[in-house]
């Protein structure tokens, strides 16, 4: 073999010592081996399905290292069903957030308010589950003195400060929305300071057109939420979208620069 031929090999070699594993293995453009709080919770995984999988180690997902294949695409895709339900009810709470922050309300104000609504969304989960809903209910009361869940008092005492309960509210792991595909899409939810920021920049409604048809051109970091957001003035209009455009969008959590969406008019 030529001498050309052994400097080609060894080059590669060294490439790959050198660079990040995330790079071969990671799917995001933002890359979650640099976010402390998703790396000391996943592994790189290049034959994990998002090239990601929980740290048998870690203390927060460890117990889900082994809970699944995270190589095999229909358990990973069960897995994936189930977290984007979580986040659904997730942009519910930054919604409060936004326009109660829109509206001149304090760190206080909008942290009661958080509180009281991720207890309720809690709560609204266990819908068609009696049983499961009193066990949850028994063991807030036994926790927290409330069977509906800590309080913005509880919280206060416990943090000593209305910032970190609100902080506290929007905790989510990172880790496993890289191990399922979500990195990308809930980026910006993983900060309170992002969230926040998010609030100022969000544009007015804009004003749907009388046309009944009226087609969006995706665009990179897009995701059904934040184009609702922009939209319809609401992230939780992101369900009427999808219903127009089930023929184009296989996942709700997965849409593409340069898709055609069709927008329903505004109700």
């Amino acid at each position: 073999m030529s001498i050309k031929f052994w400097r080609t090999i060894l080059f590669t070699a060294v490439l790959m010592l050198l660079l990040p594993l995330s790079v071969f293995a990671g799917i995001y453009a933002h890359d979650p081996m640099e976010n402390p709080k998703a790396a000391q919770d996943i592994i790189v995984n290049p034959d994990a399905v998002y090239g990601y999988s929980p740290n048998p180690d870690s203390k927060r997902l460890g117990e889900y290292a082994n809970a699944i294949d995270w190589t095999d695409e229909s358990q990973v895709a069960k897995a994936r069903d189930s977290r984007l339900e979580y986040h659904r009810q997730e942009t519910q709470l930054i919604t409060v957030l936004w326009q109660m922050k829109k509206g001149g309300k304090n760190t206080e104000e909008i942290a009661r308010a958080v509180s009281g609504r991720r207890n309720e969304l809690r709560l609204d989960a266990y819908e068609g589950d009696p049983k499961g809903l009193a066990t949850v209910k028994k063991s807030n009361l036994e926790t927290y003195g409330n069977e509906n869940g800590p309080t913005a008092e509880f919280l206060f005492e416990k943090y000593g400060s209305w910032n970190t309960v609100l902080e506290k509210a929007f905790s989510t792991n990172p880790g496993m929305d890289a191990c399922l595909g979500m990195y990308d899409d809930y980026y910006e939810t993983y900060t309170l300071d992002a969230l926040l920021a998010g609030a100022q920049e969000q544009p007015a409604a804009q004003e749907q057109p009388e046309a009944a048809e009226y087609y969006y051109t995706v665009v990179p970091g897009d995701s059904l939420w934040k184009i609702a957001l922009r939209q319809y003035g609401s992230g939780e209009a992101w369900r009427g979208i999808y219903e127009e455009n089930r023929t184009v969008i296989a996942d709700p959590a997965l849409i593409y620069a340069g898709q055609q969406l069709r927008l329903p008019a505004a109700r």
